[in-house]
Parts: C-alpha cells; sequence; structure tokens
C-alpha cells in the first residue's frame, strides 16, 4: 500500500501546487454552493468536513495491517466503485484476499460518493439504489 503522502491525495495533482489560499477558497465556494443546494436533512461536505482529519489519521494508523483480520470469522461485505478512491483499491485487493468469509462488490462507474444523494452537486453518477441492494442482499442472509 502506498505511504502516509498518497494515501491521503484525495484531488488532482494540479491541487499540491496551488496557493493553499486559492484551495480554501474554492473549497469555500464549493461548500456555499452545496449548501444552497441542500435540502432539509441532507448531509453536506460542511458537515463532514471536521471528521476528515480522523478519517486520515485511521487510514495511516491502518496502513499495512491487514494480516489482523485473517482469522475473523464473520461475513464481510467490501464495497467500492470502479471510479473510487485509487488508494483504496489496494487496500480492498488484499482484505479479499485475506478475509476468510467475504464477498467483494465493485460497482462500475461509481466513485467514492456513489452511494450518496442522487440530488446533490455531485451526484450525477451516484446509484444509491445498487448499493442498498448489495447491503440488503448481504443483511438478509
Amino acid at each position: 500500500m502506498a505511504g502516509p503522502k498518497a494515501v491521503l491525495q484525495l484531488g488532482p495533482p494540479i491541487f499540491n501546487i496551488m496557493p493553499r489560499w486559492l484551495l480554501e477558497f474554492m473549497t469555500s465556494k464549493m461548500m456555499d454552493a452545496e449548501d444552497k443546494k441542500a435540502k432539509a436533512g441532507d448531509v453536506t461536505m460542511r458537515m463532514l468536513a471536521p471528521t476528515l482529519h480522523y478519517e486520515g489519521k485511521l487510514l495511516i494508523e491502518m496502513t499495512g495491517t491487514q494480516e489482523r483480520f485473517r482469522n475473523l470469522k464473520i461475513d464481510v461485505l467490501l464495497l467500492g466503485g470502479s471510479k473510487g478512491l485509487p488508494f483504496l483499491k489496494p487496500a480492498l485487493d488484499s482484505l479479499e484476499k485475506i478475509l476468510p468469509k467475504v464477498k467483494r462488490v465493485e460497482f462500475p462507474g461509481l466513485n467514492h460518493g456513489g452511494s450518496g444523494n442522487v440530488d446533490n452537486a455531485q451526484g450525477k453518477s451516484n446509484r444509491p439504489d445498487l448499493v442498498a441492494k448489495e447491503l440488503k442482499q448481504f443483511f438478509a442472509q
């Protein structure tokens, strides 16, 4: 698996050379636009943003620890999208080989937010119905 810096590459490489003030400005405008379109009950990036730090810490802490899961005795469902975050695919590949009772589903054309609300600003290709169908089948077993 890639090192921590590569793991946390969430945007295109151009973001690495852009001034921080410009990234912050663009992010603020994107979140403002999403907030304006959000309906009651929608979870927006502004709401999720405070948790990203902890997600990053967990990704770093869990790097290279897949062997810990070899003796897991429960059924596990691994979900991913063909256009998902590139650093997650090797982890899914590894877990699929290690877990004794695993089912893996890759959704063609979906990205990391593919299970999200189809009405959100970036949700033109979201398919929560497909993800829900797999979850329902898995938990109905």
